[in-house]
């Protein structure tokens, strides 16, 4: 039995499973976050934009 128990410990493709799981998890929310913050940046960027093309629209009618 404590043989079966000793080649439990040592058996590590299970940890190479789970690190390679948490790696991509780790990307997959670097991703989100970096497409968040530039998907804010866009908006504010065009609705700025927007609001000079509405004002100076209105000032040359």
């Amino acid at each position: 039995m404590s043989k079966i128990f000793a080649r439990f410990i040592k058996d590590e493709s299970g940890a190479t499973a789970i690190e390679y799981g948490l790696i991509a998890a780790l990307i997959s929310v670097a991703l989100i976050a970096g497409a968040t913050t530039l998907g804010n940046s866009l908006s504010s960027t065009f609705n700025n934009i927007s609001t000079k093309m509405n004002t100076a629209g209105a000032a040359h009618p």
